[in-house]
């Protein structure tokens, strides 16, 4: 009799620094790995964080501006 093998799951997270159009910085931007569309590469982390950002401004009553640039936190 043979066990079928469990998948193994993803606990990782991806840090990204974000530049606002107005200039404003959020840094370190934590997004899971399991989020992140494997074939789109870090351009599913721009819908992702600007969700995120709508789902805080919804909370804070303080909206974000757009999004200018999105990078991985650490990468020159």
């Amino acid at each position: 009799m043979t066990m079928a093998k469990k998948k193994p799951v993803d606990n990782g997270f991806i840090m990204f620094d974000v530049v606002y159009e107005d200039g404003a910085r959020s840094s370190n931007r934590k997004i899971s790995t399991s989020e992140l569309d494997p074939f789109a590469g870090d351009a599913s982390a721009r819908a992702i964080i600007e969700a995120q950002d709508r789902k805080i401004a919804e909370m804070s009553g303080q909206p974000r501006g757009p999004v200018k640039t999105i990078k991985r936190s650490g990468a020159r």
